[in-house]
């Protein structure tokens, strides 16, 4: 795989791997992501786990085409099954799936997290499952970045363990980022005009239902305000 051929959005993702690191890239679509940072990287190793058979075979198969497989070892399981407590595996990548399945990997396999410092989460949608667990779990959220990409918007969260208690997040760090709330960039507007919209017409669907669910009626309205401010540039 030539350089060429991996995304822009993975290669935000490895820029946040610390150097000469060994990491597990959950879903690893391919392996394409070790097989980037493993070439730029000739210290670096990389465990690449996949559930189907389909994306396994061709994750090694792609793995042993580069003649990496003394760094980069292709393992099929689900989630975080895939590590195993002897490999010491430093940082963690989780990317290109919906923010809900994500901290439920990371949920059903937190004790397979011991010793990992860093993970590196890139959910597709709903990115406030993912802070949430993120704080719960004393990971603290020390960067983010929004990417555009192939008409899609991505969301990366970067997040180090803490031994010590970490920052509360109110509900706008949640939904919106305890870095991102603050960006300016035309991609955030994008996406978060985008977001506000959709809001609006689920909220006027509501309201006229014969049944109005009082409680996502509020939490819709709270939202909406919180993204008004934001891009407003209020707080």
């Amino acid at each position: 795989m030539a350089e060429k051929q991996i995304s822009e959005r993975l290669k935000r993702i490895a820029a946040h791997l610390s150097s000469a690191t060994f990491f597990a890239d959950i879903g690893s679509d391919h392996a394409y992501l070790p097989l980037y940072v493993c070439r730029l990287d000739t210290r670096a190793r990389a465990i690449a786990g996949e559930l189907n058979e389909g994306p396994f075979l061709s994750a090694k198969q792609n793995v042993e085409r580069a003649d990496l497989t003394n760094r980069i070892q292709v393992r099929r399981g689900n989630g975080l099954t895939v590590i195993q407590p002897s490999d010491e595996v430093k940082e963690v990548v989780i990317a290109g799936m919906g923010g809900s399945l994500i901290a439920q990997i990371l949920d059903e396999g937190k004790q397979r997290l011991t010793g990992v410092s860093r993970m590196i989460l890139q959910p597709n949608v709903d990115a406030r499952s993912v802070r949430q667990w993120l704080y719960d779990y004393s990971f603290e959220i020390v960067q983010e970045e929004i990417v555009k990409e192939a008409g899609h918007i991505y969301e990366i969260l970067i997040a180090d363990h803490k031994e010590t208690p970490i920052a509360t997040l109110d509900e706008k760090d949640l939904l919106i980022g305890p870095f991102l709330k603050n960006s300016s960039s035309d991609v955030f507007k994008e996406k978060w005009t985008i977001e506000k919209e959709k809001r609006e017409n689920a909220l006027h669907q509501m309201i006229k239902a014969s049944e109005v669910d009082k409680e996502r009626v509020s939490t819709f309205k709270r939202e909406i305000a919180i993204i008004e401010e934001v891009l407003n540039n209020e707080g």
